[in-house]
């Protein structure tokens, strides 16, 4: 699928010195960050659509843990008192 890209001329040239810079394209450098904009995207979609289904879960069951249940598991972490996660409550 070929595509054209429309650019200003400000936008363009700092493309071009930073491609530079980088012993890399233009065409690479606009490739990189038009990936990692979507996968950035793509990441964000899946977190707003896990939290939309982890409310719709907490709305049937009102099962949950407490900001200080979490907190207090996750300071655990890395430590030799590590704590499985805790079990949810109504």
């Amino acid at each position: 699928m070929a595509t054209s890209l429309k650019i200003d001329d400000n936008l363009k040239g700092r493309v071009q010195h930073l491609a530079s810079q980088r012993r890399r394209s233009p065409h690479w450098i606009m490739l990189e960050a038009i990936q990692q904009y979507v996968e950035r995207e793509e990441a964000r979609e899946r977190f707003t659509q896990e939290a939309l289904a982890s409310w719709a879960a907490y709305q049937q069951t009102g099962r949950h843990l407490t900001g200080q249940e979490v907190r207090t598991w996750l300071n655990t972490w890395g430590s030799s008192d590590e704590r499985a996660v805790p079990e949810c409550h109504d």
